[in-house]
């Protein structure tokens, strides 16, 4: 399955609105169901192995080194997920194992990303429409 956004939801995807995202480091947690994507205390809404089940549970890490930026996702068992943060119209991409993205729009400022039976619901900034 693509990870690709469709280019009607997905002019250009510029870069992750996480610059207010935290290091993990916070007050949030817990299992509130969230409705807005927004990861400022440093947490984002997820659903993981395969649940309907919406919390803010997630902690969010941004991190940069020379290969580029990178997103980590840290779910309250200790598992993660990485994804590479890219610009050739895709978004993110795992940065580990081998399964695939899937990218649809959550709203008018967010994304959700699922990779297996896990999803998240991430803050974004959309350009404006390439001419």
């Amino acid at each position: 399955m693509s990870s690709r956004i469709s280019d009607a939801l997905f002019p250009a995807l510029l870069c992750l609105a996480l610059a207010g995202c935290g290091s993990g480091a916070g007050a949030g947690g817990g299992n509130a169901a969230a409705s807005s994507p927004d990861g400022k205390d440093g947490y984002v809404s997820c659903a993981l192995g395969g649940s309907s089940k919406w919390t803010r549970d997630c902690a969010i890490d941004q991190e940069e080194d020379a290969r580029g930026k990178a997103l980590t996702i840290r779910h309250p068992d200790g598992g993660f997920r990485r994804f590479a943060i890219v610009s050739d119209g895709r978004g993110l991409v795992p940065a580990d194992g081998s399964e695939q993205a899937r990218i649809t729009s959550a709203g008018t400022d967010g994304i959700e990303v699922a990779v297996g039976q896990d999803r998240y619901r991430l803050p974004v900034t959309f350009a404006a429409p390439r001419e």
